[in-house]
Formats: C-alpha cells, sequence, structure tokens
C-alpha cells in the first residue's frame, strides 16, 4: 500500500495528534465525524500502526507537532 499521505491524511492526523477529538477536528474542518474516523483509518492502514501512540510518535519524528 503506498505510504504517501494525502494532504487532508496529514492535516488530520497533526490535528489528532495535538490532542483533538474526532469530533473538534470534523467541526474545524467542517466534515462528518465519520469522515474524520475514516481518514484516521486509512492512515493506519498506509502506515501500517496499530495504536495511536504510533500516529502520535510517527507525527513527532516528522516534526509536524512538538513532543
Amino acid at each position: 500500500m503506498n505510504k504517501t499521505l494525502t494532504p487532508r491524511e496529514k492535516e488530520i492526523l497533526v490535528l489528532l495528534a495535538q490532542g483533538q477529538s474526532n469530533r473538534v477536528v470534523a467541526e474545524q474542518l467542517g466534515i462528518s465525524v465519520r469522515t474524520v474516523e475514516g481518514h484516521r483509518a486509512r492512515v493506519m492502514l498506509k502506515l501500517q500502526f496499530q495504536t495511536f501512540v504510533d500516529l502520535v510518535k510517527y507525527a513527532v519524528r516528522n516534526l509536524w507537532i512538538k513532543p
């Protein structure tokens, strides 16, 4: 599977990794909670992560968020 994230997937990953809830991200971006959940699931699948902690570590390693 392609490991390249779309700009929207990256945007959602960063917001979630910053500690925002699915609901808050959805409201900020004007999309549904189910859409946020779908993007999150695709990111986890693309990057082959099992946990949300793995996503946060990935965001920190790529300097998208500060620890």
